[in-house]
């Protein structure tokens, strides 16, 4: 993404009066509160990053007008080259990419783990249908594209990351139903809500959805011995 004004979110298909929606409940058997946060973080923060953005994704009540807000973000990195091999007078140069995952990023996906509501879908998730290594490495890789401030990444946000990493790389589309299982039980009215949310995650990413394997893998380098990253389906008997 180069520097300059970020490209700010589409509107839905046949667009309302601008709004802001309440955030989802989760449905659990003890009564856990469910991602009801709020959509950002209102407090103020540090803003260390460069680059503005024009509007925040919000799931505040629909009754309010939206609050365009001006954020700062950083310019993506740009590709560098760098030499592989030298041969007398010739020398082979290869592209290396600049990934656009900070360690601020894995602060805010480690901080998310802590909530008590996530780590007990991931002990929910004993097969890994939706949870396994890759897809929780592409949880970060989207973090890392939305363009929200660390400390903006809340409950919400990591489950749409994951309905979306799951969305992208499984066959089978059932497991994804796991996620609205464990969210809202057999409550069907929230996911129109939560389906307008994930749009607006892939607006703020600009579409960019696909993750390489090479960038899975570089994002597990990160922390090799973190323990989501020992939750390989493979291993599974």
């Amino acid at each position: 993404m180069a520097s300059g004004q970020a490209h700010p979110p589409f509107e839905e298909e046949s667009p309302q009066p601008s709004t802001s929606v309440q955030s989802p409940q989760v449905v659990t058997d003890d009564e856990v509160p469910g991602p009801s946060d709020p959509w950002v973080d209102p407090s103020p923060q540090p803003q260390s990053l460069g680059m503005k953005k024009k509007r925040e994704w919000s799931d505040e009540s629909e009754e309010e007008p939206e609050e365009e807000l001006e954020l700062e973000r950083a310019p993506e990195p740009q590709d560098t080259w760098v030499v592989e091999m030298l041969c007398g007078l010739k020398m082979k140069l290869t592209r290396k990419r600049a990934s656009s995952v900070l360690p601020e990023h894995h602060e805010a996906f480690n901080r998310l783990l802590e909530d008590p509501v996530i780590q007990k879908f991931l002990a929910w998730d004993k097969d890994l249908r939706v949870s396994d290594k890759y897809l929780l490495a592409m949880v970060i890789a989207y973090f890392s594209r939305a363009g929200l401030f660390s400390w903006q990444y809340q409950r919400i946000h990591f489950f749409l990351a994951l309905y979306l990493a799951s969305d992208m790389e499984e066959d089978n589309q059932a497991p994804k139903q796991d996620i609205f299982s464990f969210l809202y039980g057999k409550d069907y009215s929230q996911r129109p809500l939560f389906h307008k949310l994930r749009y607006q995650l892939i607006c703020s990413m600009r579409w960019r959805t696909w993750v390489s394997p090479e960038e899975m893998e570089e994002i597990q380098a990160y922390d090799p011995e973190h323990w989501v990253w020992a939750r390989d389906r493979t291993l599974i008997s």
